[in-house]
Order: structure tokens, then sequence, then C-alpha cells
């Protein structure tokens, strides 16, 4: 699970920002939303809120740059990152960018931090608390000849031809967990930690989710029931009684389906009318997406990253999702943006230290900081944090002018 998440110089975001799943004193919704692991009280849900280009998108852009970079090493050392630090400064693009976040795999707590910039790992650095924090590995980049130096912790055995071996591998452009993945040697520590970012964080959910792209997301389709599928589909409302994919009905879906061989059956006061998936709403389509994700959420642990969790959902089925979400999964996170203002407008079902709102300051940097962070004279209820928002005073309001439109000064 993740405990936090750190980032900064990394596009939208100059000065460190932190996002946390750690749960504050509040027992509100504890038992839905509360997860007890290693001593820590851990979210299952955190939501982005704020204004457009307000940098809620980087936050998951960032974590999903992380996961990339330790799963997909680069092969040349000429390759470059694909990624800017802040741009709206005079020595931030000159600066190197710093991600780190702090997650539990295997019942051990882990801390990573990567330095970089576009061309190479600059430092590098695992930790873990087993029980008292310890160093795994430290690294370091020799930026002149483009080499990459490697020392392991006191309580890592590691042999000295497979430390070399490893250090080989990790070009300066790669991560050590993306070297590791490259040599053919065992470290506990090293492994732990790769699959941890390869079985539970996922990568980024765009707005665009469909049939077709979720084997991208790490949904793997043959893995999901059927009847679990049509079970969530029921309760959103759509009046969707089963599916058909090919004319064949399946137990298990097949590995891997497109839009075009998937089919809906509707029951309308007791008739049953076939739709094609490609003709049913932008809603239902996103919504059977969503579908995959949900039952993988509950069958497995696992985080999602979903941009735009609002798009083409109506706020009902946006709550409906989330409700379902809390209700049912175990272990499982989800850090979802969104413009949906309800979820300031109903503390009966939304945590204060669940919700985040990322702003712009006068230099256009994101800030980022959770309901929770507010003095209760602010928010103390309800009504609060929505009014409180509306004039301000919560900060991530777009900062919107007149609505008209000088076409004087238009050349003819």
């Amino acid at each position: 699970m993740i405990i936090n998440f750190s980032v900064q110089n990394f596009g939208s975001i100059k000065d460190k920002q932190t996002l946390s799943f750690e749960a504050d004193n509040s027992t509100h919704l504890e038992d839905y939303y509360v997860i007890p692991t290693n001593g820590l009280r851990l979210l299952k849900l955190g939501l982005i809120y704020g204004a457009n280009a307000s940098g809620k998108t980087t936050v998951l852009k960032a974590l999903d740059f992380l996961r990339s970079i330790v799963l997909t090493p680069k092969e040349k050392k000429t390759d470059i990152f694909d990624f800017n630090p802040f741009l709206f400064d005079v020595v931030t693009p000159k600066q190197n960018s710093i991600l780190s976040i702090d997650f539990i795999q295997n019942n051990i707590r882990y801390s990573y931090e990567v330095e970089l910039n576009k061309n190479a790992i600059v430092n590098e650095e695992l930790r873990f608390f087993n029980p008292n924090k310890a160093i795994v590995f430290k690294r370091t980049t020799n930026l002149e000849k483009q080499i990459s130096e490697i020392t392991f912790g006191s309580k890592i055995k590691v042999d000295k031809i497979s430390e070399k071996t490893l250090e080989s591998n990790t070009l300066w452009n790669n991560t050590v967990l993306g070297g590791f993945l490259k040599t053919n040697i065992e470290i506990k520590e090293l492994k732990d930690a790769i699959d941890w970012f390869q079985n539970y964080l996922h990568t980024m959910i765009s707005s665009n989710l469909s049939p077709d792209n979720l084997m991208d997301y790490g949904i793997n389709i043959s893995e999901i029931k059927k009847n679990t599928l049509i079970e969530i589909l029921k309760k959103a409302d759509f009046n969707i009684s089963d599916f058909f994919i090919t004319e064949e009905y399946f137990d298990y879906i097949p590995f891997f389906i497109g839009s075009s061989d998937l089919e809906f059956e509707h029951t309308l006061q007791g008739k049953k009318y076939n739709l094609p998936f490609d003709l049913e709403s932008q809603g239902t389509q996103r919504y059977y997406g969503f579908a995959g994700i949900l039952s993988k959420s509950i069958q497995e642990s696992c985080f999602f990253l979903i941009d735009e969790l609002d798009s083409s959902l109506h706020p009902d089925l946006f709550t409906h999702f989330l409700l379902s979400f809390l209700v049912n999964s175990k272990k499982s996170q989800i850090i979802a943006t969104t413009h949906n203002r309800e979820i300031l407008n109903n503390k009966d079902i939304f945590r204060n230290d669940a919700i985040w709102i990322t702003d712009k300051s006068e230099d256009c940097a994101t800030e980022l900081y959770s309901l929770a962070d507010f003095d209760t004279s602010v928010i103390r209820d309800t009504s609060n944090i929505y009014n409180a928002y509306k004039i301000g005073k919560l900060g991530g309001v777009p900062n919107l002018g007149d609505y008209y439109i000088d076409t004087d000064n238009e050349k003819e």
C-alpha cells in the first residue's frame, strides 16, 4: 500500500508537494476508509479537486512517471526522459527533479527516492524498516563519465560479482530497480520493490477508458468473472441484464475483447433488446471499464490512478462507484482527479483527509493540500466546506474574468 508520495520540480509542481494516505485522528467512516497496516492507519481513497490547469493531473503523472522509469528502463545511454521540470522560473529548469514514495510490501515498509534530470538518474536510494530504518542501497552517478555507482547497506548481503554486474547493467539513465530487471541476480529487497511497482501500482487511467485499452491498465479481463461484471452493471441502473461476446456466453471474459465484439442485453418491461457496445452512451462505455477496475480492486490488492473520474458519469453514478469501492475492497487504493463538487458538500460519505485541493501560487506553481489541513473554524460542517470553497477560503477556485470578449482591436 502507498503511505505517501512526494514530488518536486516536475511539470507545474515547483516546490515539494506531498500526497499522504495516512489517516488523521478522525474516526469518521473508519470501517470503510481506513486500513490498519504495519502500525499505520492508511486510507483507501484520495480525491484531488481543483480548477483547470491547477496541477491535478500532474500529481498523477508524476507517480505514473516514477512507475515507468522503474519498470521500463532505457535501453541506450543517449535516451532522455520524457518530462519537464518547472519552466516558469529561471532557476528550476537547470535543477534536478525529485520523486519519493513510501510504501508497504510483504509487511515491510520501504522508502524510495529518485533525483534526476532529463538525461540521467543523479541520485537514488532505497531504505526499509525491519524493524528500524536501514539502507538497502544508495546510488550516485558520475555525470561526467556517465557511470553509476551503487553501495549496499550493511544489512543487505550481496556478493561483489553480483554488485558489479548490477552496477554495469544500471545505465546512467536507468534506476537501480530498472537495472535489476535486466540482471540475473537475486536480491530479495529489490525484488520486493519491483513486485510492488509491477503488481500493486497500475499505470494511470485516462478519461478515454474503454474495453479496447483495459489491458493497457493492467486489467486482465480473463481473470474477471462475467457474473461479477453483470452484477456491477445492474446496480449502476443501465437496465443491463447480460452481455455477449461474439454471440457466445462465457463464465469468464476472454483475454482480450474489442468494442466491436461486445453487445449488451437490456431488459425493459419484460422484453430483451441487444445493443452493440459502440451504440451505447459514453457513460455506459466508460462505466463498463470502471466495472473491470472495481472487480479487480475487490478481488486483489492494487492501486489505481484515475484521471477525471467523473468524466461522462452522472454525479450519483460517480458516488455509487466510490461507495462500491469503499464498501467492498479490502487493501486496494484509488487516487483520482475530479471536478465533482459533491465531494465538498457531502460529509456523510467523504472524509476531509481523503479530499485534496490543487491551487496555483502567484508564480503559477501547483500547491497541494487536503481539507484536513484547515482549521475547524473554516470547515466546521458540511455546508461550511462548500461555502468556504465558493468564497475562496480553500483555494482551488478559477480566477475567471467577465463574460464579455473585446473584439475592437482585431484586424479586419
